[in-house]
């Protein structure tokens, strides 16, 4: 836990390595005035959220949709 708190390693560790280069990247073609990213900016949320019956039927019409399906629930 010493060693980890010194120099961190796994996951979050190589997330972070890409926010980093994200917001680099971003900040140099941002615009005159635009405020400055921040690697946070770039850090994915792992926090489980919940989903209620509707939003997982939007997510199911959406895919349908993208995959050339048909909604057949009408017939």
């Amino acid at each position: 836990m010493i060693f980890y708190s010194l120099e961190p390693f796994g996951n979050e560790a190589d997330l972070l390595g890409h926010a980093i280069t994200s917001a680099t990247v971003a900040n140099v073609n941002r615009g005159k005035g635009q405020k400055a990213f921040e690697p946070r900016d770039f850090m994915p949320i792992f926090e489980k959220q919940e989903q209620s019956e509707n939003d997982q039927l939007m997510i199911a019409e959406m895919f349908t949709i993208a995959l050339g399906g048909k909604d057949l629930r009408g017939e």
